[in-house]
């Protein structure tokens, strides 16, 4: 066990697929938080959220073809580390892109850390080819205020991970409800700041959207294999700042 993974403790369980149950569709949030409060929007909610989403599953008793993981990841406040020793140990190596043999059977992952707000949409993390995929998927869910589809990328939570290495991450578009006003990585990221209504909303369209990854005939559109990112030696990082610190 490498450094990365030795104090990374991860929380999973699955519902195993019927057809196709070596290929697999991801949902997840981070279960560590920020000390100056109770982490319940950053990221209590997201972990509440996507155990609901199971729950929902589970009660309907849906025969999926696909095997649905849900994983809690902790370190996210540290650097992604829970996920990134995940991705690593089941999928591949981002300074290498040596490939796993899962590799080729995640269909996709997704993710909520952004507070206790409603989804109002997703981050395309520059793969325009599930846009067709989210529209239809998010159609239903009109009325409820979730719309939105940006080609756009979003950072800072779990799903770089995934993306880093090439597999379809997405984070969850959703209401700031006081999120960077207030509550984020603050004393007053408390239980009275989740907002019930909106999490319940959270929870029926990331069932659906699991639901409709883990039965739809082909798996998910990929963007291109991203090179290897070699760790960077102390002395090429020294190199580069004396470099920069010369004067022309």
């Amino acid at each position: 066990m490498d450094t990365l993974a030795k104090d990374s403790f991860n929380v999973t369980a699955e519902l195993p697929g019927v057809t196709k149950k070596e290929e697999v569709v991801m949902l997840g949030a981070h279960l560590d938080s920020w000390t100056g409060g109770t982490g319940a929007t950053d990221n209590a909610a997201g972990c509440a959220v996507t155990m609901e989403a199971i729950r929902i599953l589970k009660a309907l008793n849906l025969q999926m073809p696909r095997t649905v993981r849900i994983a809690l990841w902790t370190g996210e406040e540290q650097g992604l580390l829970g996920s990134k020793a995940y991705v690593k140990e089941h999928f591949a190596d981002r300074e290498t892109m040596t490939l796993k043999s899962e590799y080729a059977k995640l269909s996709g992952y997704f993710n909520l850390d952004n507070g206790t707000g409603k989804i109002r949409g997703v981050y395309l993390q520059d793969n325009d080819m599930m846009r067709p995929v989210f529209e239809a998927w998010l159609t239903p869910f009109r009325d409820l205020g979730a719309s939105t589809i940006t080609i756009r990328k979003t950072g800072g939570t779990d799903h770089l991970s995934f993306d880093a290495v090439g597999l379809p991450g997405f984070q969850f578009i959703q209401d700031p409800a006081e999120y960077a006003t207030r509550t984020h990585h603050s004393n007053m990221d408390l239980y009275d700041r989740l907002q019930q209504p909106d999490l319940m909303q959270a929870s029926a369209i990331m069932a659906s959207i699991v639901y409709e990854a883990a039965t739809r005939d082909a798996m998910l559109p990929r963007k291109e294999l991203p090179k290897p990112e070699p760790k960077r030696k102390p002395e090429d990082s020294n190199t580069v700042a004396s470099r920069d610190s010369q004067t022309p």
